[in-house]
């Protein structure tokens, strides 16, 4: 029998593209979504029904999973804690922080010894520019609370979670924990994933706004990460174990080592997809090379076996992202849904 991993998040870009390669490379896979979307879920991947569990929940910060945890061999932990509409700045970073532990936790009482949770780079931020596995945000939860910035806010939140994290995982040293840390992460959707109305998350409006005439570039940071190259990222940290207690915290900051320019990226969707020039955005492109910072990628292959050459290429995240997302257009407005494609998320 094929082991079973516990997937939190599953329905959202990066987790239904984990849980899209953990079956297709023959786990079987406990996936949580929260309402509809667990529904919606449990429709998806038809290829492989008989290995596909469903659950929902509601709130990760405080909801029991019990008997869900079951004969789990390893826990991919995902989802996020979603704040309320009226929710005080501290109790949504008190929230963030039981959020990352609480599926830990009991994941950790029922017997689970391996753990990847995803963080972000906005814990790894910090005013030297550099983005390695041993750099961290400085923000303070005063400051963050002080300032009323949501960013800075979600910023502090993402960071003490993640902290809160380490110290937990230091504290039961019998436990795996690997936490991989993406930059925006943009690319398709799986292809067996049911979407059956207008779905813009996280980062994909990014992309969205290329076939948007009136849509807007984004230019707000020069790093980004193909979705299945973290999704493989997250899967590679249970396939290729490596013990903490020879590389020491496992902590990545996953990111593409390919710049980007969106004159380039234009010229390519002009020249490779012809038929898209309708809808193509009209504002002209900045002609400047997007290039991150010097990622880690010694480390990346020393802990998860993933070497530089590895990675999608822009031109592969760019064509294959604006294929699913015309494909995905197309469906949705023979359904009778407007496609009413949001702003920029910053």
């Amino acid at each position: 029998m094929s082991q079973i991993v516990f997937v939190t998040g599953a329905s959202g870009h990066i987790g239904s593209n984990v849980v899209n390669q953990l079956l297709e490379q023959g786990f079987r896979v406990r996936a949580t979504a929260r309402g509809e979307k667990a529904k919606t879920l449990r429709k998806s991947f038809p290829s492989f029904s008989d290995r596909l569990e469903v659950i929902e929940i509601a709130d990760i910060s405080k909801d029991q999973v019990g008997d869900a945890l079951k004969d789990v061999w390893a826990i991919i932990h995902l989802a996020y804690y979603k704040p309320k509409p009226d929710e005080k700045p501290e109790e949504m970073i008190d929230g963030t922080i039981n959020g990352s532990l609480n599926i830990l936790k009991q994941g950790e009482a029922a017997g689970v010894k391996n753990f990847v949770v995803t963080g972000t780079v906005a814990a790894v931020s910090n005013p030297k520019g550099t983005l390695n596995h041993d750099d961290w945000n400085p923000i303070t939860k005063e400051a963050a609370i002080s300032s009323g910035n949501i960013l800075q806010i979600y910023s502090a939140a993402k960071t003490l979670s993640e902290l809160a994290l380490w110290e937990w995982a230091e504290a039961h040293p019998h436990v795996e924990v690997t936490i991989i840390s993406p930059p925006p992460v943009w690319g398709p959707w799986p292809k067996e994933l049911v979407l059956p109305t207008p779905t813009f998350d996280a980062m994909t409006p990014v992309f969205w706004n290329l076939i948007k005439p009136d849509g807007k570039f984004f230019t707000a940071i020069p790093i980004y990460a193909d979705v299945r190259d973290i999704a493989q990222g997250h899967i590679r940290a249970l396939t290729h174990p490596v013990p903490t207690s020879k590389v020491g915290r496992k902590r990545i900051v996953l990111m593409s080592p390919y710049a980007y320019n969106w004159v380039k990226a234009m010229q390519l969707l002009k020249e490779k997809r012809p038929a898209l020039k309708d809808l193509l955005i009209k504002e002209t492109p900045p002609d400047q090379d997007m290039v991150a910072p010097p990622g880690d990628y010694h480390r990346t292959e020393e802990i998860l076996g993933i070497k530089k050459e590895d990675f999608h290429t822009f031109e592969q995240t760019l064509l294959d992202s604006i294929d699913n997302y015309v494909e995905l257009r197309e469906q949705w407005i023979k359904q009778g849904h407007e496609v009413n494609i949001p702003p920029l998320p910053f």
